[in-house]
């Protein structure tokens, strides 16, 4: 059998965040890093499947080695990540029965190009490769394993912006024309607070809100809004009712009232809120900027082009 080779992308998802799940249009953007995986086959007469994964720094992570018939890993005690990795591949068994039945010893190695703790899709892009190595349906396999709306496995794939929504429960994507002349002036922060998104899902779905359809509405209404902004006055008006319109629903506390309420221009929640990344504007230097975050102990400062990935952009 041949060496295999699979990527995806991760994903920062800039608007829609939890209202996405029930249906509301949300605007994401696929990152210039992700995670690689390789596969390599060898004839045995008791086939193991070997598993290597590979940090952002170049260091060994994560190996185990599983049985065929279970995925059970070999070894005796179970960690949470071969629990992971064993629930991912009997999900792919269940929708490809043919999956992994050949005698061959298989060797896999990823290789993740962005530190875990940042949350940029690292069990996304790594449910995405498995999925197209198994020729199974990545939407199919994220719903049986870890759940969520599926624009992650939709940034997986994505050349560049994409609108996403749920429609009846299917996911419905394609290309934005998402393309701000003033990207120079966004930038991501990492907030250092990495959340579980199982959790957050969950947390949400349990919540009783009130106008939801309402709040779906407004929130589709300012993705749009998001996209077709012609100037970072425009942009900035949009991210601060986004804000309003989220935060008063669920009842969560913004991001920039939490730490930077005296920030000059406007600061987003990404994702499950609180946690990974915010995006902030800002119409001074980078100089000025990065020196106003670092101040308040925020040390990963990234300018929109060097971690968003976009064909149209280059």
């Amino acid at each position: 059998m041949q060496d295999q080779y699979f990527y995806g992308r991760g994903k920062l998802l800039l608007s829609g965040e939890y209202f996405v799940l029930d249906g509301s249009e949300a605007l994401a953007l696929p990152t210039s890093v992700g995670q690689s995986m390789k596969v390599k086959y060898r004839q045995s007469y008791q086939p193991v499947l070997n598993w290597k994964s590979i940090d952002h720094t170049g260091k060994v992570w994560f190996e185990s080695t599983f049985e065929f018939w279970h995925f059970n890993p070999v070894r005796a005690l179970e960690t949470p990540t071969e629990k992971f990795v064993r629930d991912t591949l009997k999900a792919v068994r269940m929708q490809n029965p043919h999956f992994l039945r050949d005698d061959v010893d298989v060797f896999v190695e990823t290789k993740i190009e962005f530190p875990l703790e940042w949350g940029l899709g690292s069990s996304s892009s790594f449910i995405y490769n498995v999925a197209q190595w198994a020729y199974v349906s990545p939407f199919e396999l994220l719903k049986k394993t870890i759940g969520g709306s599926g624009y992650d496995i939709a940034c997986a794939q994505a050349m560049g912006p994409i609108k996403y929504k749920k429609q009846d429960g299917k996911p419905e994507w394609g290309a934005s024309a998402f393309n701000p002349s003033f990207k120079d002036q966004i930038y991501f922060i990492y907030l250092g607070q990495k959340q579980n998104s199982e959790r957050e899902v969950l947390k949400y779905q349990d919540m009783k809100i009130e106008n939801k359809n309402q709040v779906i509405s407004e929130v589709t209404q300012l993705t749009r809004e998001m996209i077709n902004a012609n100037d970072l006055v425009t942009f900035n008006k949009v991210i601060k009712q986004h804000e309003e319109v989220v935060g008063s629903a669920l009842k969560y506390q913004k991001v920039k009232d939490l730490y930077f309420s005296d920030y000059w221009s406007e600061i987003k929640s990404l994702g499950a809120w609180g946690g990974d990344f915010a995006m902030v504007t800002s119409d001074r230097s980078p100089q000025e900027t990065r020196e106003y975050f670092e101040s308040k102990g925020f040390k990963t400062i990234i300018p929109f082009s060097e971690i968003i990935y976009s064909e149209l952009m280059k």
